[in-house]
């Protein structure tokens, strides 16, 4: 059951500012906000600590994590998503967008069998049901380097709420592995692979791509609008990428990998996300470009925590210590991926929208949680 409550004498971290001051819940939504360190009678004291929108993340891996906390271990996907939904409340994520990935490679060594269509239905069933903590939409993966993505493609229809698809080119050579060593240390630490079988690998990547390549491009953004769902690219590195994701109507990147891709984006209106991994360590476990160098050049939009959950937070913090200014640091994982995909009814504090939450206090550079509520309903 929602909870009718007021949170006050906090910093409230507005679309653009922070103010002193309370807010009063209600029905699961915020139905009052005023000014001023004034502790009405009820209230709960929040002794100075901030108080923000739940934070959205719009990718991330963990789920996939759950569902396989190994390699070759299989977990059973209701409990796996369970725990992912709790874990994601602890860290203040009140709505997230599951990664799942269409498209796979169902033979060989370094194949990989699909999944997506029964852990959506698992997912969806729960969410069905009420039996979740935190809002779940759901983010298509569409691999074009792979054997069957049209066919677990038409396994998916509107009635899913698709949220976002994101079309992935994992070729080696170019994007996220331009390096091919790079891919072969990240390959080869998660599979084991001989050098000749990670050679056989790539060729075969390779081949799948110039077999399919255009095809399964094409088939990505039809089925995205077949959904209407919000079509991402995925790994840019060149401006002419870039302007092929523009051509297509794509209006989110999803990391990047250069400078110049990321100047591209926001020459044509698209916004750019970066991992909050990335942005905390200081650079990218792949050699591409720091989050950092974005952020100082204003072209960093939107973040995802990507594998790290906890890292979206921290990173919100990180950047409002870095522009000197919280409320646009919090915008990054807030109302700034809320407009990325159309979420009107969260992602700020203003009276009429949904009432998810997070409460928290900074110790140094670290933010300190102090409370998660999802409509109201205190979640951590």
């Amino acid at each position: 059951m929602t909870q009718e409550m007021c949170l006050a004498n906090a910093q409230l971290v507005l679309r653009d500012r922070v103010m002193t001051g309370w807010l009063r819940v209600a029905g699961g939504q915020i139905v009052e906000i005023g000014e001023g360190d004034a502790v009405p009678s009820g209230a709960i004291d929040c002794g100075g600590d901030f108080v923000a929108p739940g934070l959205i993340e719009l990718h991330t891996d963990n789920l996939e994590r759950h569902i396989q906390p190994r390699p070759k271990v299989d977990w059973p996907h209701a409990a796996a998503i369970i725990a992912h939904d709790a874990e994601l409340a602890s860290t203040g994520i009140t709505s997230v967008f599951d990664a799942m990935r269409v498209g796979s490679i169902p033979t060989g060594k370094g194949g990989y069998t699909k999944y997506a269509r029964s852990l959506a239905s698992e997912l969806l069933e729960l969410r069905a049901a009420d039996a979740l903590k935190i809002s779940h939409f759901l983010h298509l993966r569409a691999e074009v380097c792979s054997e069957t993505l049209i066919e677990e493609f038409e396994e998916f229809g509107p009635d899913d709420r698709v949220g976002i698809v994101s079309l992935m080119d994992h070729t080696p050579g170019q994007r996220q592995f331009r390096d091919v060593s790079k891919m072969k240390a990240y390959v080869m630490g998660k599979r084991s692979m001989t050098d000749a079988e990670f050679d056989e690998h790539v060729a075969r990547l390779r081949g799948l791509q110039a077999q399919f390549g255009a095809k399964h491009e094409s088939a990505t953004v039809k089925q995205a609008h077949r959904f209407g769902a919000v079509l991402a690219s995925h790994d840019d590195t060149t401006p002419g990428q870039v302007a092929t994701s523009a051509a297509h109507g794509i209006r989110l990147a999803e990391f990047p990998t250069t400078l110049e891709a990321a100047q591209a984006c926001h020459d044509h209106g698209i916004a750019v996300m970066m991992g909050a991994p990335n942005l905390i360590r200081g650079g990218s476990h792949s050699g591409n470009v720091a989050a950092q160098e974005l952020a100082e050049r204003g072209l960093l939009d939107v973040v995802s925590s990507d594998y790290v959950p906890s890292a979206l937070l921290l990173a919100a913090v990180h950047l409002g210590m870095l522009w000197d200014d919280m409320a646009r640091g919090m915008a990054t994982v807030t109302a700034a991926p809320a407009s990325a995909v159309g979420l009107t009814d969260r992602g700020i504090l203003e009276t009429g929208l949904r009432a998810d939450l997070v409460r928290f206090r900074v110790a140094g550079k670290v933010p300190m949680l102090r409370g998660v509520w999802s409509r109201g309903t205190q979640v951590a």
